[in-house]
């Protein structure tokens, strides 16, 4: 659109313009005269802290109040910020000229009392303080050499603020951030990804609540594809810190306007929109100062009905008033919680800074650091323990809970589901019990068999004993790893020292306690007590193995019985039982003979087959022993024929014509007979009753003791000399510069909290003096 002709345009009513001409009919009383001390409080204060937290640069982590100006590249954003300003003071060009963030603090001053009609103006940059610059072209070249010394003269962008103070009467307190504007299509030397920068970059600022967005869309193009918008919606989806701002409305086609624009019926937001006139290219290539842009901006809003209406809405002054108002409220909703949060942040860095304490130099300071350090670990690990920790967790069990989960859960509960007689076999009782005979059958119990296969389950405990041990000795490890102080983190060469000490110390407490687990077992293993009180003895076991053979008859004879046809039985099964009747019958006729004859019968067949154990009842020799012959494998079954005396008679010469008979020779191995009589039977049922007593007795001893032995030896034995043990191996004179040596991250950590500490410190001054 055309300019107006200067002769019918009044003079613009602009905060703080020397001008005295009346407000033209599209201003209110607020934009004639604003209140220059609205802010005048709060927002220098908001200055202040945001110059005292760029020290920390990307280290700060308190979001201050501020207004971001988002916008595309061709949405008249530097044009935007140039009016509040009322200078040209921006680098511009055809492609990106914002590379990096501009905090632009606008601080509002007054006139000269000297002078009544010239007005000072100045900039400040941050990064040379006390330079002012007069000359506002020099700050725009200032800006530019800025950004080439940290990007080079490429296109790319970087999120390391500049930041500069505008000082002017002609401006309203507001502090403004200038982001690069949003560009679609490389240029240069930029990456293909600039686009996705940029907005990462543009997220960062807005997405603070403490973040105002002034979004800014060109009049010219459809506000629903506004990169601005759409931006604005991401980080505030409800609108209600984002102000619109639509430019360029005196180059919108002819007919239409921006009145739904700014009425918000297009994309309603809760701080509304302001509609403002830039300059054009020409214009800036023309040099049209600000003052003659914001006068032809108040002549086209006069010239416009459409808009007479939105006197409020329309014009730079009135969106410097309303970011000022918007900021001032925003400010004061904000600051109680931001001093709270200054005060929280203080006093972990101070906790902070205590755990990184203080190097001293003389002997004295550090041999009572040094002793601080061991005391405090040993009262640690102690106390983890003990399960007296402060810091003892709530989701699981640590330290002495560990310790005694291990006993009794682990240790003792795996000793209890272990059956003594889970790895022997019937023979194997069976042949410990033959080999216990010797070379001829007893009369009496042998407590060979039964001592031998009881020591054998005895020596099973060993192990798992020991294991046990292990794993207190790897849990003490572990608690000695979790006492580690904060003091520690500080000295590396300190804390390798102690891990040495406490890691030789356990195992020093290890090897004693293994030792006497030893030597518990081979206690039990070395006498048998079969005269324990708890111990079940031969009678009861006999007589428990004979009721239990007895169910068992009388089980299989009622299955027999009940069975409709008498199943055929196994050919040896048939075999045996006809052994059995002939030797029942050999038994009887040899008791006749005895009761006859009893002076005639030799001492040696008192020994044959069925000559003792046939009774009704059994006698205590008949639970290992018995003069019925028991037959290995390669045995013969033929009856027994008295060898020939050697002083007898040569034979005849018909009986010298026979071969001689020849023995086999016996196997290398033998083993017991697969037949197994029932005499034998009740005697490994026995003997199995006699191994799980005796077991239980031992094992119960050895649950008992070997956790003992360990609390004993290691545990309570580590507790009670491991402060001892500190004080003599590392409480020396001539080691205490070379374990206090100090890590270098340590100090730098050290300073930087001392920084942080000071800024905040600042910081929280301010806001009591100049606020509270």
């Amino acid at each position: 659109m055309s300019q107006p002709p200067p002769s019918s345009v009044p003079p613009a009513a602009v905060p703080g313009s020397p001008s005295t001409a009346p407000p033209s009919p599209v201003s209110n009383s607020s934009s004639s005269a604003p209140s220059p001390f609205l802010g005048e409080a709060v927002i220098p204060l908001v200055n202040k802290l945001q110059d005292i937290f760029s020290q920390l640069g990307s280290a700060s982590t308190i979001d201050l109040p501020q207004v971001a100006v988002v916008g595309s590249q061709s949405s008249g954003k530097s044009s935007v910020l140039e009016a509040l300003v009322g200078r040209d003071f921006l680098p511009r060009g055809s492609d990106i000229c914002t590379r990096r963030p501009l905090v632009l603090q606008l601080v509002q001053t007054s006139r000269r009392p000297e002078d009544r009609t010239e007005l000072v103006e100045w900039g400040e940059f941050l990064h040379i303080p006390g330079r002012r610059f007069t000359d506002f072209a020099a700050i725009r070249k200032e800006i530019q050499a800025e950004t080439d010394r940290e990007l080079g003269t490429n296109k790319g962008i970087s999120e390391k603020q500049i930041r500069l103070k505008i000082f002017s009467p002609n401006v309203l307190n507001i502090t403004l951030v200038d982001l690069p504007g949003i560009t679609k299509v490389p240029v240069g030397d930029q990456p293909n990804d600039i686009e996705a920068r940029v907005r990462t970059m543009i997220l960062s600022y807005i997405k603070h609540e403490t973040c105002i967005i002034l979004a800014v869309s060109p009049a010219n193009a459809d506000l629903a594809n506004s990169d601005a918008l759409q931006m604005a919606r991401i980080a505030d989806p409800d609108g209600s810190r984002t102000i619109g701002v639509i430019t360029k409305l005196d180059i919108m086609d002819r007919g239409t306007d921006a009145r739904n624009f700014l009425l918000g019926n297009v994309i309603p937001l809760r701080l509304g929109y302001i509609g403002v006139v830039n300059r054009s290219q020409e214009d800036i290539i023309a040099n049209k100062s600000i003052r003659d842009a914001l006068v032809y901006e108040e002549g086209f809003f006069r010239s416009k009905p459409v808009y007479h209406n939105l006197a409020d809405r329309c014009g730079v002054p009135q969106l410097a008033i309303r970011l000022n108002t918007i900021l001032v409220q925003h400010i004061k909703a904000i600051l109680p919680d931001l001093k709270s949060r200054i005060s929280t942040q203080m006093i972990t860095l101070q906790k902070e800074l205590a755990s990184y304490g203080e190097l001293t130099e003389s002997k004295s300071g550090q041999g009572a650091l040094l002793l601080n350090i061991l005391t405090k670990y040993s009262h640690g690990f102690q106390s983890v323990v003990d399960g007296k920790n402060e810091e003892m967790s709530t989701t699981e069990l640590s330290g002495g809970a560990r310790i005694h989960y291990i006993f009794q859960a682990i240790f003792v509960r795996s000793l209890e589901e272990v059956d003594p007689c889970d790895d022997l076999n019937d023979d194997d009782i069976r042949t410990a019990i033959q080999n216990a005979t010797g070379p001829k059958n007893v009369l009496f119990v042998p407590e060979v068999p039964f001592e031998l296969l009881v020591r054998r389950q005895i020596a099973r405990l060993l192990e798992p004993s020991l294991q046990c041990a292990r794993f207190i000795y790897d849990e003490l490890v572990k608690i000695s790893h979790r006492c580690e102080t904060h003091e520690l983190q500080r000295f590396p060469q300190l804390r390798r020292r102690i891990e040495e000490v406490v890691a030789s110390f356990l195992r020093e407490g290890l090897s004693p306690a293994e030792t006497m687990i030893g030597h518990l077992i081979e206690m039990e293993m070395d006498y048998i007590n079969t005269s324990h009180p708890g111990f079940i003895g031969g009678s009861k076991a006999v007589e428990i193995a004979l009721n239990q053979q007895r169910g068992a008859k009388a089980l299989a004879s009622k299955d027999l019985h009940d069975s409709e046809r008498p199943p055929s039985l196994p050919e040896k099964q048939a075999k045996a039982r006809a052994i059995l009747a002939r030797t029942n019958a050999a038994s009887l006729v040899s008791h006749e003979q005895v009761a006859s004859k009893p002076s005639a019968v030799p001492q040696e067949k008192a020994g044959t087959p069925g000559s003792s154990g046939s009774g009704s009842t059994w006698g205590i020799s008949s639970i290992f022993s018995s003069s019925e012959t028991r037959q290995p494998v390669n045995g013969s079954s033929k009856e027994h024929v008295p060898a020939r005396s050697f002083a007898e008679p040569a034979q005849g010469p018909l009986e010298s014509s026979f071969s001689s008979i020849q023995l086999r020779e016996p196997p290398a191995t033998l083993r017991a007979s697969d037949a197994q009589g029932e005499q034998e039977t009740v005697e490994i049922a026995v003997t199995r009753l006699l191994l799980k007593s005796y077991y239980d007795i031992v094992r119960k001893n050895v649950q008992d003791l070997v956790p003992k032995a360990i609390m004993h030896f290691l545990v309570n034995h580590v507790k009670r000399e491991l402060h001892s043990v500190f004080i003599r191996k590392l409480y020396r004179e001539n080691l205490f510069e070379e374990m206090l040596q100090e890590k270098e991250e340590i100090a730098v950590k050290r300073k930087r909290c001392k920084e942080i500490l000071r800024v905040l410190q600042q910081a929280a001054w301010e806001l009591d003096t100049s606020f509270y």
